[in-house]
């Protein structure tokens, strides 16, 4: 049987495939906005397993696949032989015979890979430690929207050099934007754990200030991610002149956006008058989840449709 294509991180795709993406998201989004039944993945089946908590990943999943007219199946590895200890590689060969595409939020990104390699379905990275495609897909699309192509656009992000954060740098080397990114010492990028090729593409401040000066979307994430809350005391010293504020955006551009994944913390990395204010679009993005994941889904089950 042929390979299946995945999605494990965001140089997965190709610019070309981003392309067609975001222009089959505009499209599903439409009919979903015009109450249009569009039903191509009738049948067809994604499994959904969570090791980590999550609101938006689930339901943006869940209702995005079930408004293709396909059926999504929730599976915590608490619940299942996974959180027994069972070897990701045989629970790839079982639950992959069981269904069309597999969703994992998990941990180490080397699970999401050992269970790929022994998949016969695709296989998207629903949030790892290291990366976070789905989002940043959203993210982009929701930009596109609001402001149109991305490519030689400046995106200054504030705060931790997280999973986020990782994927914006994978994603500015392949549609050609710029990141300007600004974290407390000791919480830098590692250009290997995010992946990068090289450097052409961002640049590091130590002045979050610089970093959104002429920024065309300034966007961060909560001080503390997921499995790290033991340095959560820490952090919160650390990370203290790192909140995006009205002073901050007044520094970017007049027409700035701000993005935020969720969820946010007001009054920590970043300011309620921001987040809640004109140039915030987080609602939006949060939608967008749901809608550039259909296309997603629609184009690794079928392909490129012309419908």
């Amino acid at each position: 049987m042929p390979t299946p294509k995945h999605f494990l991180q965001f140089k997965d795709l190709t610019r070309e495939e981003f392309a067609y993406l975001f222009e089959r998201t505009r499209i599903i989004k439409s009919r979903f906005q015009g109450y249009e039944r569009y039903w191509p993945l009738a049948d067809r089946t994604l499994v959904m397993i969570f090791e980590k908590a999550s609101t938006r990943t689930r339901l943006s999943f869940e209702a995005g696949m079930q408004q293709l007219g396909g059926s999504a199946i929730y599976l915590n590895t608490r619940d299942t032989q996974l959180g027994r200890g069972e070897p990701v590689e045989d629970a790839a060969q079982v639950i992959s015979r069981m269904c069309d595409a597999v969703m994992i939020r998990t941990f180490e990104q080397e699970i999401i890979e050992r269970f790929a390699r022994n998949s016969r379905v695709p296989v998207i990275n629903g949030l790892t430690n290291e990366y976070h495609p789905c989002q940043i897909l959203a993210d982009i699309y929701t930009f596109v929207e609001h402001r149109g192509p991305i490519q030689g656009r400046t995106v200054a992000w504030i705060g931790d050099s997280n999973n986020v954060c990782n994927t914006w740098l994978q994603a500015a080397e392949l549609l050609d934007f710029n990141v300007h990114v600004s974290t407390p010492p000791g919480y830098e990028v590692e250009p290997e754990r995010a992946g990068l090729y090289g450097n052409d593409h961002y640049e590091q401040f130590a002045d979050p200030m610089d970093a959104a000066r002429g920024a065309d979307l300034v966007t961060t994430d909560v001080w503390t991610s997921m499995g790290f809350e033991a340095e959560n005391e820490a952090r919160s010293r650390d990370f203290q002149d790192w909140q995006v504020d009205a002073e901050m955006m007044r520094i970017a551009k007049s027409d700035a956006l701000f993005m935020h994944c969720l969820p946010a913390h007001r009054g920590e990395e970043v300011s309620a008058d921001v987040i809640d204010g004109p140039q915030s679009v987080v609602w939006d993005e949060a939608g967008n989840r749901m809608h550039t994941q259909k296309a997603l889904l629609e184009y690794l089950l079928l392909g490129r449709v012309d419908s």
